[in-house]
């Protein structure tokens, strides 16, 4: 009896220990510390550690239980007075509400305006924050003053002086506080313990909010330097020849990488060989003697842009005149080997240089890093999900901290309606639900603007054509997960339109998690992207030569107030009356023919005019309609004598309704011949 009572009061004190050792306090420099804190994020995610978001999505989107389907999952409708915020309370709407200790990261907005926004933490009936949305943005108020912490980036309004809380947070609007919103956040177990945010902060955090600043304002390769003083450092010089694969270092004991720097010899000046270049060299990373790389990537991916090298800086990754960097913290328990294979049929001279440092705390209570590129799989099996395009899905424990994401888009036009979607631990629901694929990477409006930032870059974009580049990490507001994550970006348009996608998912990993990705073979990597040549076909239908603005494939799926035959159009976007549409009607034979079309009406559509062969054959057609997108009745064209082979149409653009907004665009659901 006595060894029982014995025993058991072992284990209720050691049940105590534990209670205690879990719980947590932070002060607000703890949370403050945590904006440049790379290693943190490499550690295995706590029980009841959660990131969520509140954003202004489109409420129409939503999950059936009943029926477990997904319905109007590509709703788009993300702000302009819709439905994204929760409900509406004595005239006001409710954008937010958490329950728990927990933190608000980053607040972002394409729209700030001048009605207030008001955050209420722990039941206080006074708002620890009370400011019109617009000045969460301009540095007119401290602390939100930080230019690294608080800034515009191509549009994009964006704040992260971190906003902790003990108990609770509500988040009340104005009508008028604008029309597009984020709000993301963690939530930590529950006997955490933080301090309610103030605005008046005390003079030591002003202070270390101010180092934090000025250490996001110049992020770069020797980041890491200082805080790993005794790091050991490694550097390799070689040569890799065509079709070889050259083991690089291997490192042995419990350690982590804290910097890797990659210099390429003899770069060719010429871009595209450039980018073959970074797309021919794969940099292959395996911990503790696994079977498969847990770092597979073409190496200007991996440093977080595509194609080819483009400068910028960043807090985790980067690529500078002197070299690729990345500041990843990268733990392993027994070994590590760092491999690089060059697929290119030229040899590769490089340098790499690799610091690297005892682990302070047991192997185990790290998890191992990842990344992996991929194109165009382990997309999702549900047919009304057709939009999702997945960054990333992975099984076990750990942590998303980031992705860059490459984009081809030669016919040009805006390509990234798509919100994310952040499925944690089987979650049918996203707890993280976007508002655009700009927004996501933390610009608006579709900006072609560059920018650089510590957390989030767009390091291509050619005016939206061609290839586009955007990184986006996870650092303070990393997600963490249980069992499973699957993160999912949507992508409006096909393949075939082409628009392509490429990424890098980063993550990580406990030891024993399912990381599903594979090498993909330089077949895949390269020759994807080429340029378009006209004659093109667009929606069916052959234009001949490329006219003034942009002429693309538009899904028109999400429009209800008709119906396109495929779902799509040709889409046109003239610059000015007189613009002219060349288009291709193959005549099977000679004779006579019946020439039928459907257009688009809408509220900035021009008045069009047709002519065959040089020849007008219709009156002008107003295609203005200002309640909705629609389309019109089949328009019969007349009964022409066409020859065999090839017969030109013409669309001349001849005005614009007054009522009208003027951009004179057009829109073609089909173009028929009909044998008389």
């Amino acid at each position: 009896m006595y060894r029982q009572t014995a025993v058991t009061a072992i284990l209720m004190l050691l049940a105590f220990v534990s209670a205690v050792q879990a719980a947590q306090e932070l002060t607000y420099i703890d949370i403050i510390n945590r904006l440049t804190d790379i290693e943190r994020i490499s550690t295995l995610p706590d029980e009841g550690e959660v990131c969520k978001m509140w954003s202004s999505y489109d409420r129409k989107s939503h999950y059936d239980e009943k029926t477990g389907k997904y319905v109007n999952w590509d709703s788009n409708g993300d702000g302009f007075g819709g439905d994204g915020f929760i409900r509406q309370e004595n005239g006001k709407l409710v954008l937010a509400e958490m329950e728990g200790t927990g933190c608000i990261w980053r607040i972002w907005s394409a729209t700030p305006q001048q009605g207030h926004v008001r955050i209420y933490l722990d039941g206080s009936d006074t708002p620890a924050v009370d400011l019109p949305f617009a000045d969460y943005f301009n540095r007119t108020q401290p602390p939100f003053d930080r230019p690294a912490l608080v800034y515009i980036a191509a549009s994009g309004k964006n704040n992260f002086v971190p906003i902790p809380f003990r108990r609770s947070c509500k988040i009340i609007a104005d009508k008028n506080y604008g029309e597009f919103h984020q709000f993301t956040y963690t939530l930590y177990p529950k006997d955490t313990v933080v301090p309610t945010f103030k605005m008046n902060l005390a003079a030591e955090e002003s202070a270390a909010l101010d180092k934090t600043d000025k250490m996001l304002s110049s992020c770069g390769p020797d980041f890491t330097a200082a805080k790993y003083p005794n790091a050991v450092h490694e550097k390799k010089s070689l040569t890799i020849e065509p079709g070889k694969t050259e083991q690089i270092l291997t490192l042995s004991g419990a350690r982590a990488i804290t910097s890797l720097k990659l210099r390429l010899a003899d770069i060719p000046e010429d871009i595209e060989r450039q980018r073959e270049l970074t797309r021919q060299l794969t940099l292959n990373i395996t911990w503790d003697n696994q079977d498969s790389p847990a770092v597979w990537c073409p190496i200007g991916d991996f440093f977080g842009t595509a194609p080819g090298i483009n400068y910028y800086q960043s807090l985790p990754l980067g690529i500078t005149k002197d070299c690729f960097y990345s500041n990843w913290f990268m733990p392993f328990a027994k070994q590590a080997v760092i491999a690089i294979a060059n697929e290119g049929s030229e040899a590769r001279k490089l340098e790499l240089e690799v610091a690297h440092t005892a682990l302070e705390k047991p192997a185990d209570q790290y998890a191992r890093f990842h990344a992996k590129w991929h194109r165009n799989v382990f997309l999702p099996k549900e047919p009304e999900r057709w939009i999702d395009w997945t960054l990333l899905t992975t099984q076990g424990k750990g942590r998303f901290v980031g992705v860059e994401l490459h984009i081809w888009n030669p016919r040009g036009g805006w390509w990234g309606e798509g919100d994310e979607k952040f499925f944690v631990d089987g979650e049918k629901f996203p707890s993280s639900f976007g508002t655009g694929s700009e927004d996501y990477f933390g610009y608006a409006w579709s900006d072609p603007a560059l920018f650089t930032a510590a957390y989030h870059n767009q390091t291509i974009s050619e005016n939206n054509k061609g290839h586009i580049s955007n990184n986006r990490w996870h650092i303070v507001d990393n997600v963490p997960f249980q069992t499973s994550f699957e993160g999912y970006i949507e992508k409006y348009w096909a393949d075939t339109r082409p628009t392509q996608y490429s990424c890098v998912a980063y993550w990580y990993l406990d030891s024993s998690g399912k990381d599903p990705y594979t090498p993909v073979d330089i077949s895949q990597r390269l020759g994807y992207y080429t340029q378009l040549n006209y004659p093109l076909d667009i929606a069916g239908i052959l234009v001949l030569e490329k006219p003034n603005g942009q002429v693309e494939a538009q899904g028109m799926g999400g429009y209800r107030a008709a119906k396109w035959v495929n779902d799509d159009q040709l889409w046109w976007t003239p610059t000015k009356i007189g613009d002219k549409l060349l288009l291709a009607m193959e005549a099977p034979e000679e004779g006579n023919w019946r020439i039928q079309t459907r257009l688009t009406k809408a509220i900035d559509y021009g008045i069009v005019q047709f002519s065959l062969d040089g020849k007008k054959i219709s009156d002008p057609i107003d295609l203005f309609n200002k309640d909705a997108v629609t389309a019109t009745d089949e328009i019969d064209l007349g009964v022409h004598a066409l020859k065999k082979g090839r017969n030109v149409l013409t669309v001349d653009i001849v005005g614009s309704n007054p009522a009208a907004y003027q951009r004179y665009m057009f829109g073609m659901d089909y173009l028929n011949l009909k044998k008389q």
